[in-house]
């Protein structure tokens, strides 16, 4: 992984300390388990933050940062994957999960028109809510261990391509 590129968008110990908001949450946050990028800290924040876009619940940052405290994962990459639903990427991802749930529940796909109010979720959603759950649940551990084993080996390619990298340049400065 571009661990350069990581390091340019995440904030560095000391700015961190430096923003007053933070300082209500306590010592943790500091922790630098949860600012530094290794394999296992990107891997680990993109599995969280994939599993938890794709849970339907309110506050979706706050979850994946308890989870990436939790599991000592990089913090700023667990909450920024959780974007990855957006108002515009919501509707397909929650309908792909409906059909998905509802596909292994064994339920008849409902006709419905999506429509972001309070009556279409109060009379909507409780038909369709066990299948959407289940669905969401499945999409958000497939796509976050996707995440996990594609960033763990992109890391792992991308370390031994410098080694090699890094044996070559000695070969040749021993064989002037």
């Amino acid at each position: 992984m571009p661990r350069k590129i990581l390091r340019h968008y995440i904030p560095s110990p000391a700015r961190i300390r430096e923003i007053r908001s933070l300082q209500l949450l306590g010592d943790w946050i500091y922790d630098p388990s949860l600012w530094h990028i290794t394999r296992h800290s990107a891997s680990m924040a993109f599995f969280v933050g994939l599993f938890v876009a794709f849970i339907p619940v309110p506050g979706q940052m706050v979850v994946a940062a308890i989870l990436a405290v939790r599991l000592r994962c990089n913090l700023p990459l667990a909450v920024g994957l959780v974007w990855i639903t957006n108002p515009l990427t919501m509707p397909a991802i929650f309908y792909l999960s409906y059909k998905i749930g509802a596909l292994i529940i064994d339920v008849p796909m409902q006709e419905m028109v999506f429509d972001l109010s309070f009556r279409w979720i109060t009379h909507s959603l409780g038909s369709i809510w066990q299948p959407m759950l289940l669905g969401c649940v499945i999409c958000g551990t497939f796509f976050g261990s996707l995440g996990y084993f594609l960033i763990s080996v992109i890391w792992r390619w991308r370390v031994s391509v410098r080694w090699k990298k890094r044996k070559l340049a000695r070969v040749k400065r021993h064989t002037r």
